[in-house]
């Protein structure tokens, strides 16, 4: 993930839980992935609860850094990872993640994206490459916690906690998907458990 750091990264702290799905603030973790341009590496100022009205979408090049703070994503729409690369996802807890209805809402580059109705997975990437998922807690989301699926590859998802969940994982869209014959994952060091039912890696 080298091309996440070096020259031309901003450093945006969060200071603002509050999310507003088409005009963000200035402080907003929505603000820091959609409006700033380039590679932007994002930390928290303190501990909070962010419950997104719309699905985040977020862009290439961006790092969310959770540690020093207890970040938690809940209680709406979660993340969506839309054929980017470069992005990594360190120390947040994804849990409560809801469906949503069809909607418009601000994508990267400040560009507003008309998106269909999405499942309430915790993370969900399609037709993403080199992708970091590290040190983050997922749990009682309504569908999956991770859906890696449409092409995606070359996917790390590592050291987190998976728990008190029905469909853990996806990997792969469906069997007649044939770009997925390609797909690259590792899954490595992650705890499972208490209570998962399904969709772990075997």
């Amino acid at each position: 993930m080298t091309n996440n750091i070096g020259v031309g990264v901003t450093y945006y702290k969060v200071t603002d839980p509050s999310d507003d799905p088409l005009n963000p603030k200035v402080g907003t973790l929505r603000y820091g992935v959609t409006k700033i341009r380039g590679k932007v590496w994002i930390t928290f100022q303190r501990d909070m609860l962010i419950k997104f009205q719309k699905p985040l979408i977020v862009g290439s090049y961006i790092t969310i850094d959770g540690r020093g703070a207890n970040v938690q994503i809940a209680h709406g729409a979660c993340f969506l990872l839309n054929g980017v690369s470069n992005v990594i996802i360190h120390n947040l807890r994804f849990h409560h993640c809801h469906s949503q209805a069809p909607g418009s809402v601000m994508g990267p580059g400040a560009k507003i994206v008309k998106l269909q109705q999405v499942d309430g997975d915790a993370i969900r990437l399609v037709g993403s490459s080199k992708v970091w998922i590290d040190h983050n807690t997922f749990y009682q989301c309504q569908d999956g916690l991770i859906d890696i699926t449409r092409g995606s590859t070359d996917v790390t998802v590592s050291n987190n906690w998976f728990r008190n969940h029905d469909k853990v994982m996806l990997l792969g869209h469906d069997d007649s998907f044939s770009q997925d014959k390609n797909m690259r994952v590792t899954i490595a060091f992650n705890y499972f458990g208490p209570n998962c039912n399904q969709r772990m890696p075997r």
